[in-house]
């Protein structure tokens, strides 16, 4: 079933189309992945189904109902998370204190009490940091803070905007280690990605997006296995 379906989406910014009718659906329980170059529309996606841009024309539904256009708090609410590009955690507040910031939207508190257990349970190292300033994180577990917050809006589906983006090789790996592991656990996640090769390897469909427009789509084995996707974005990687 389609849990989010996007139907001839499209975003001007200043008279420039930077999505010019893009559609494609999310499936319950799947990993789908958006691959594509810089600039090829990717994070305009991802905030427009989050609310925090209003597109020209176009439909966004979720669960069989119409959200285009709704703001971002009443996304969130609706079950919709995003883990933003560049980890966007908040510095000089605790990693508890962030956790607790993703769930501003709540008012049950052995709820939150039982998720933020559930996030430290996933990420150990954020438990032994809880007290720790955000800032004085590394990149890695930032962006594990980055998801361990949205996880705390509860969502059904969590769409995470470049999570491996200046991160270290062994740090990637384990990101998505924890993209598998949350999806397993029942998340559906609509994931972009600069890294191509990871996020066909760790989704289960994708789609390429070329400025602005969706040029291929498939499953990720497909895509691994097309030419032309070998050759504008996995380069060396798919030898290996």
């Amino acid at each position: 079933m389609s849990l989010l379906t996007v139907s001839d989406l499209r975003v001007s910014y200043g008279g420039i189309e930077a999505l010019k009718g893009i559609s494609f659906s999310v499936e319950e329980g799947k990993i789908v992945t958006l691959i594509g170059a810089n600039g090829a529309g990717k994070s305009t996606t991802l905030r427009t189904i989050a609310g925090l841009v209003k597109p020209a024309s176009g439909k966004i539904e979720f669960e069989g109902k119409d959200i285009t256009g709704h703001d971002a708090q009443k996304v969130v609410s609706g079950g919709i998370a995003l883990v933003p590009e560049g980890r966007r955690v908040f510095d000089n507040l605790s990693v508890l204190e962030n956790l607790r910031i993703g769930a501003y939207l709540r008012k049950d508190e052995a709820g939150i009490k039982s998720d933020i257990e559930h996030v430290y349970e996933l990420f150990p190292r954020l438990k032994e940091r809880h007290w720790q300033l955000a800032g004085t994180l590394s990149g890695g577990e930032q962006q594990m803070l980055a998801v361990g917050r949205a996880m705390m809006t509860r969502p059904k589906v969590m769409m995470m905007d470049e999570p491996s983006l200046g991160l270290a090789p062994l740090v990637v790996k384990d990101i998505f280690s924890i993209i598998k592991t949350l999806n397993e656990s029942g998340m559906t996640i609509l994931l972009i990605e600069q890294n191509a090769n990871a996020a066909l390897r760790c989704a289960h469909e994708g789609y390429v997006l070329e400025t602005g427009r969706i040029t291929m789509a498939g499953t990720c084995a497909e895509l691994l296995n097309d030419q032309r996707v070998k050759g504008a974005y996995l380069g060396s990687a798919s030898k290996k």
